[in-house]
């Protein structure tokens, strides 16, 4: 089916970012999944070319346009070009609103311009190492003492970790509060106390700095509060739905460039004499996966058409949970499909359904799992 989500201003911004990535990325990312981090010159570059802070406004040096369809189209094209390494949606889509929504004006003016430029890496530091979906279980402690917070404790699989320069802690400042005792606390590069455990090394994603954060009697200003004291749980339930959509987005975006890579190579391919995609079961596979596909993308684009609605209040958090989920799985049930008909040449590393296979399978995982996902839709249905 013809799409009808985009304008041809979206289809304009495509095409930059296209040229971006053949540019800036795709002649230096073998390098960096060996250094397993991607070059600072990659996010100026980004900056210059105006990929960051599409949404922030254009006095502080971005985009001043918070049309939700062109992080879409950036998520579609980072995900068909293998590149996640450069996080510029967890930058843009995740880390952005925090700021633009809860960020005093002062706060405004220190960070969203190197924001903007690329010079200001940022990140966000929930998960602990024995806190994971669950936010009562973070241990993470800020004690008040008068005009600053004292910060101990520690974070771990943290995109970004490496690289950033502002990284938005979940901490707990009012023990007794339990979830809603929680608050957003930004900690800046240098400051002492605040030290980068290892790059950690994953299946997937090589290039993409994930790593353990420690805070030892960090010396937070009470002016780096972001937010509400006490507040982090509304304000992180409030920003979930646009990060579980975008990562549908990716999911979808995923699943459907797998199925044209297999859809050619099975035509190419043969085996017994003939090609791949003659063999009646090689057909029903790609058959079932083109109407999956199909189906996830009408959905997904309801849903990105809902949250970029300037009229309404945003996709609400049941419908992007049910995006995330069903979108993720597919993309994994994709996967592993595809390179099961590459045969023995999908389990090579130089095969994009390789990369595919490993890079994606965070997917259920990250911004809430599948199981999260669907205690959400659950409880909204039954209480």
């Amino acid at each position: 089916m013809k799409r009808t989500l985009y304008t041809e201003d979206h289809e304009a911004f495509r095409a930059v970012v296209r040229t971006f990535l053949e540019k800036e990325v795709l002649p230096h990312y073998e390098q960096w999944e060996k250094d397993g981090i991607v070059s600072r010159a990659a996010w100026l570059a980004a900056g210059r070319q105006g990929l960051l802070g599409i949404a922030v406004e254009e006095e502080y040096g971005g985009g001043g346009n918070p049309d939700f369809r062109y992080a879409s189209v950036l998520a579609e094209e980072f995900t068909r070009a293998a590149a996640p390494g450069l996080a510029i949606g967890l930058h843009n889509d995740i880390i952005g609103p925090y700021l633009t929504k809860l960020a005093t004006d002062e706060q405004r003016r220190r960070w969203l311009p190197g924001f903007c430029s690329g010079e200001t890496v940022t990140a966000i530091a929930m998960t602990e190492p024995g806190a994971g979906s669950d936010l009562q279980g973070i241990r993470t402690t800020a004690e008040d003492h008068g005009d600053h917070w004292v910060l101990n404790g520690s974070k771990t699989f943290i995109s970004n970790g490496i690289l950033a320069d502002l990284v938005i802690v979940v901490a707990k400042t009012t023990p007794e509060g339990g979830a809603h005792g929680l608050s957003l606390l930004v900690v800046e590069r240098g400051m002492e106390g605040f030290e980068r455990g290892r790059n950690l090394d994953k299946i997937g994603q090589k290039s993409q700095d994930t790593a353990e954060l420690f805070f030892k009697d960090v010396r937070v200003p009470k002016e780096n509060l972001l937010g509400e004291l006490n507040g982090a749980f509304v304000h992180l339930m409030t920003n979930l739905a646009q990060e579980r959509l975008a990562i549908a987005v990716a999911g979808i975006a995923g699943a459907e460039h797998l199925l044209e890579l297999t859809t050619r190579y099975v035509k190419e391919r043969e085996a017994f004499g003939r090609p791949l995609a003659r063999l009646q079961h090689v057909r029903f596979e790609i058959a079932e996966m083109a109407t999956e596909c199909a189906v996830t993308r009408a959905f997904v684009d309801r849903c990105i058409a809902e949250h970029a609605d300037p009229t309404g209040l945003g996709l609400d958090p049941v419908n992007a949970s049910m995006a995330k989920w069903w979108a993720t799985e597919l993309q994994k049930r994709v996967a592993d499909r595809c390179l099961q008909l590459h045969g023995g040449y999908g389990y090579m590393s130089e095969f994009p359904v390789a990369r595919a296979f490993t890079d994606g399978r965070i997917q259920t995982i990250y911004g809430g799992t599948t199981e999260i996902m669907k205690e959400i839709i659950g409880r909204s249905l039954l209480g």
